[in-house]
């Protein structure tokens, strides 16, 4: 885990809103069909050099209640009808994680909630934008925006 400055920049793709609640349950959770559509409605027309993002905003207060969810790259800011998303400029802490997806996802999100659950932990989540940066087919970095 290390801490990095990052500049805002925008994201583009389809997007549902959810909790970590409703994702819990095989029922109720959206995130998974959500990564679905994006692969089937919008990965065919990327560049192969597009970088995919699943970014995490519009938070209703914190990781207990309802939050935005977007699936999406890069290289699609510039294509109409798609929901976007504007990452916040500031202090992320960003967590790595390499292996077979949705696996490494899943770990990454693992090392959040083991760190931020921590009584000694140094920093506090923002619960502005949050993001996941998708290398190649098999690493993600998680980045969670601090105050």
């Amino acid at each position: 885990m290390k801490l990095t400055e990052v500049n805002s920049f925008q994201v583009a793709g389809l997007s549902v809103r959810t909790t970590n609640a409703q994702e819990m349950q095989t029922d109720t959770a959206k995130i998974g069909a959500l990564w679905g559509n994006f692969y089937a409605q919008l990965m065919p027309s990327l560049p192969s050099d597009a970088i995919n993002y699943g970014v995490y905003s519009d938070y209703e207060s914190d990781y207990t209640s309802e939050f935005k969810v977007l699936a999406g790259s890069d290289a699609l800011t510039e294509t109409a009808n798609l929901d976007r998303c504007q990452i916040q400029a500031g202090n992320y802490l960003v967590f790595t994680q390499q292996g077979n997806m949705p696996q490494a996802v899943i770990d990454a999100w693992g090392a959040v909630w083991n760190y931020f659950s921590d009584v000694n932990c140094p920093h506090q989540r923002a619960y502005r934008t949050d993001f996941e940066k998708y290398i190649g087919g098999d690493r993600v970095e998680v980045y969670i925006g601090v105050v």
